[in-house]
């Protein structure tokens, strides 16, 4: 009878520590220390459950005592890994692609991001990229103010001249610059926010630009890099997705960059109908592609975390969004993104 009350009490936290990993955001943890990192790899725990359900059934068969606690942790695996790629499948596993020619009409506007990992690609590498992209819009976190120049001349040079907007915490770490590149075909922007770290005018720890039209006309531009939710960051992560959550308000933004963050993480921080973030709504799940990892560029894609994000205003639809394969080696740990986004009326 004790056994059984065991068992039973055992398999009771199993299933609640599961669902909680499984769907953090049901109980509200989906931004809390060991959840939040559970939950952003998906295809690892689907792997993961697999495999341990393979050691339960060997030790089902090895061991008869062991079945029934056994047997009941089998169930609840199939279910947490059935869960875990049912969510994958619905926010879309479109592969990824290697360097497509993004699809332009005369109002679209392209945007590539690409946190550079402290310009490890190089300038010329970025510049080939954003040419062969069409791209109008390019949020480069952890790239320096003079790597973001070089790609501008080698844009410009290439036919596709770019304005260069960079906010630098400090001139020691570049994973504590972020540069914006915008085509002067959208008009002139200035940077509206604070140079200073942390909020009200900006993330915590690593800098976001935030970039309005100079005449009035046009979306305000936002180059996101949150913290990651390392150990000692849990606050600060915190308090920068809720920040950027009431920048992507109003009623033309777009924003693209590393927000350290998944779906799954910007949960409850939506202030208006098929949003994900504020008002904004994201490009990789409109088309059917935000379940393809970002980050780590040495995991395939489906095990990955897809971590950075294209965001947009209603008032922009999003014809196209690819995660970008072609430049795993080209020493970055994330993928490139890009997004086509068009004028809804």
């Amino acid at each position: 009878m004790l056994n059984r009350l065991l068992s039973t009490l055992f398999l009771g936290a199993s299933a609640a520590v599961l669902l909680a990993l499984g769907w953090p955001q049901l109980v509200g943890l989906q931004n809390t220390w060991v959840a939040a990192h559970a939950v952003s790899l998906r295809g690892v725990a689907v792997v993961v459950a697999i495999a341990l359900i393979a050691v339960l059934l060997l030790l089902v068969a090895l061991f008869r005592p062991l079945r029934p606690v056994a047997g009941g942790l089998v169930v609840l695996l199939l279910l947490f890994g059935a869960g875990n790629a049912a969510v994958l499948m619905v926010r879309g596993v479109g592969e990824p692609v290697g360097t497509p020619a993004a699809a332009e009409t005369t109002d679209a506007v392209t945007v590539l991001s690409w946190n550079t990992l402290g310009d490890e690609p190089g300038a010329d590498a970025i510049a080939r990229l954003a040419l062969d992209q069409n791209a109008d819009v390019i949020t480069l976190p952890e790239t320096t103010e003079a790597t973001g120049e070089a790609v501008a001349e080698a844009m410009r040079e290439g036919g596709r001249p770019m304005w260069v907007h960079t906010l630098a915490f400090d001139q020691i770490s570049k994973a504590r610059s972020t540069t914006l590149l915008i085509s002067p075909e959208l008009g002139d922007y200035t940077v509206s926010n604070e140079a200073g770290s942390g909020p009200p005018g900006n993330t915590n720890v690593l800098p976001t630009v935030v970039a309005t039209p100079v005449d009035g006309t046009g979306p305000t531009i936002i180059a996101v890099h949150a913290v990651a939710p390392i150990r000692f960051e849990m606050s600060n992560w915190r308090s920068d997705l809720d920040w950027l959550a009431e920048q992507c308000t109003g009623d033309d933004v777009i924003m693209a960059g590393d927000f350290n963050a998944t779906l799954d993480h910007l949960s409850g921080r939506e202030t208006s109908a098929g949003a994900v973030l504020g008002d904004c709504r994201d490009a990789a799940l409109a088309t059917g592609s935000g379940a393809v990892g970002t980050w780590p560029t040495f995991a395939p894609a489906l095990l990955g975390s897809p971590i950075d994000h294209v965001l947009a205003t209603p008032n922009w639809q999003v014809q196209s969004m690819n995660v970008l394969d072609s430049e795993d080696d080209a020493g970055s740990d994330h993928r490139p993104i890009v997004a086509t986004l068009t004028p809804t009326s």
